[in-house]
């Protein structure tokens, strides 16, 4: 069953709509909306509300539900370079 969620690049203010699955985790989230703005993956996390989301965790674990609104912010931690 999939989800639809709002992804905000929190840079630009462009956004992406995405169907995700149950099972789909934050850093798969990341690496697809990284990818399709042409960012680095690893300098970014997730934001819902003021919950920064980050790593394994499925959609369902970290409490996404359909129609929510996640922003891809940098990692305020600095994240990692490859």
């Amino acid at each position: 069953m999939a989800t639809r969620v709002k992804i905000k690049n929190a840079e630009t203010g462009a956004s992406v709509d995405m169907d995700l699955e149950m099972d789909n985790t934050i850093e798969e989230i990341i690496e697809s909306a990284a990818s399709y703005w042409e960012l680095q993956a690893g300098a970014y996390v997730l934001r819902k509300g003021k919950t920064v989301l980050r790593g394994q965790a499925t959609i369902v674990d970290a409490g996404v539900r359909g129609e929510d609104v996640l922003e891809l912010i940098p990692d305020p931690e600095g994240g990692f370079c490859f």
